[in-house]
């Protein structure tokens, strides 16, 4: 497992949406929980979400295959002991007793398999044979050598003997690419919900105030109607616009409530109980994001947990694909060996010749075996084949997508934060709309109706601009995601085991 370190750090670069605060108003009144940060959330989020430690099992799994792999060239000891006997019975008829011949093997030896596809065997045998012939008597046959085995073609090379090991090391790299993959992931929805849950209370909050405003507007003309200066309908029109409102309040609640649980789950919590206190978030300024459509598309591809996995997906197929072609080759191996001999009437005088190098032994020769259809390597090779040349496509494929998601990602950046600008500048102007109504209906002037369309006119402008901002904010999340730098742009490293 890479354990992640959330890094201290100023977190004004965090993606966030603005605020009550940062609209210049109030938050909406609401029971809540002390303040929860955007810094503290995504370290709840790496210490307790499920998704994170289900994950975080893969590249420990991936490093004990890699083991395994490594394996495949450990060296065995080996040691065998048979005791065999057999009868013979004469050529010719008579009344002769059969024969009985024993035989008692012993053999001790270190074996192993080398990268090139050298195959070893170190050791020594011992056989004792007793029979008629030599009048079942002890008789000691000892060899103490190595014996080897080379491939020449089919089996010969790197290619073909660490096709298994190249597989597991691709597939731990794989498999902590997929780690990151999922952190960025987390961490970008943490982001990115944090986010939706400052514009719910936003929203809440504008709608609680869009509310105060007509009630405080039934109650001037209630004052205004008794002073003899307005109307019956203009105070029903008041509290149809009162009334109006509650549906979104009740609504904009369930939205805050809704959003509060999503986040909370992406923290690891696993019950959602209706009387909780609500979360209280903050939110803080979206960063200034510096596009560079050259420099952006070579980051993604250096970071992006997709792209180093074809990479190494490719790498995978390639390793198979020469495998494949190694198995298309003959088998022809070089045999030798190289040892002494030892034979006499004990064990021990028997091992004494070959420890003297009394009786040198040495073989040579080569062994051929040529498959006649050999359909099975063809069909496996020409698998192989295209399925490198599948995943070379595949590659070039993403590469496009990810110029792509990168330029929309960038673009999108841009278009929201004009909407932004636009946003506000429409913000200020409908507030001052609606002061000069408001002091026109005081003045009695003008309706109550010019009143509430002004009023309608900054709620809508002020939930505008938060939600553009919200837009804002979830563009620079996915500009990161896209590049693969959400992690270091959020200050989180992740350290090798030791």
């Amino acid at each position: 497992m890479r354990p992640f370190c959330l890094v201290p750090a100023a977190m004004g670069a965090l993606l966030l949406v603005a605020s009550a605060a940062a609209l210049g108003e109030p938050a909406a009144t609401l029971e809540s929980s002390p303040m929860l940060t955007i810094d503290e959330a995504i370290r709840l989020a790496l210490n307790n979400n499920p998704d994170i430690k289900v994950e975080a099992f893969a590249p420990q799994i991936a490093r004990a295959n890699v083991l395994a792999a490594y394996g495949q060239f450990d060296p065995s000891l080996n040691f065998g002991r048979s005791y065999s006997r057999s009868f013979g019975y004469p050529a010719y008829p008579g009344p002769l007793a059969p024969t009985l011949a024993e035989t008692d093997s012993y053999d001790l030896n270190l074996k192993g398999l080398l990268p090139t596809g050298l195959s070893y065997t170190i050791g020594g045998t011992a056989t004792n044979v007793r029979g008629p012939y030599n009048n079942f008597t002890a008789d000691y046959l000892t060899f103490g050598g190595v014996n080897l085995t080379q491939p020449l073609l089919r089996g010969f090379g790197l290619d073909a003997n660490l096709v298994n090991l190249r597989v597991a090391r691709a597939n731990r790299s794989i498999s902590e690419w997929q780690y990151r993959q999922t952190l960025i992931n987390t961490v970008t929805n943490v982001i990115v919900t944090y986010s939706e849950l400052v514009l719910a209370h936003d929203e809440l909050r504008i709608a609680l105030r869009s509310r105060e405003l007509a009630a405080r507007l039934v109650t001037e003309d209630q004052q205004r109607l008794k002073a003899g200066q307005g109307t019956e309908s203009d105070l029903v029109t008041d509290r149809a616009e009162v009334a109006k409102f509650e549906p979104e309040v009740i609504e904009t609640e369930n939205g805050v409530r809704s959003t509060d649980n999503q986040l909370r789950q992406l923290l690891g919590e696993k019950s959602f109980p209706r009387d909780r206190p609500l979360l209280n978030v903050v939110a803080a300024p979206v960063p200034t994001v510096t596009v560079d459509p050259a420099g952006d598309y070579q980051e993604a591809l250096n970071h992006r947990p997709d792209y180093q996995q074809a990479r190494l997906g490719l790498a995978i197929n390639r390793a198979n694909a020469a495998a494949a072609r190694n198995s298309l080759l003959p088998q022809v191996n070089l045999v030798a060996g190289y040892g002494y001999n030892g034979l006499a009437g004990t064990f021990a005088a028997s091992r004494e010749m070959v420890a003297q190098h009394d009786v040198p032994s040495s073989s040579i020769g080569l062994n051929f075996s040529i498959p006649i259809a050999n359909a099975q390597a063809r069909g496996q090779a020409r698998a192989a084949r295209l399925t490198q040349e599948q995943s070379e496509a595949e590659l070039r494929d993403l590469e496009a997508q990810i110029a792509l998601s990168v330029a929309n990602a960038a673009n999108q950046i841009e278009a929201t934060h004009r909407r932004v600008l636009a946003d506000q500048a429409s913000y200020a102007l409908a507030n001052q709309a609606l002061a000069g109504e408001e002091k026109g209906h005081q003045l009695a002037n003008i309706s109550t109706q010019f009143v509430i369309n002004a009023q309608e006119n900054v709620e809508n402008a002020e939930e505008n601009l938060a939600g553009d901002r919200y837009s804002e904010a979830q563009a620079v999340a996915a500009y990161n995601q896209q590049l693969g730098l959400t992690l270091l742009r959020n200050h989180i490293t992740l350290s090798e085991d030791k």
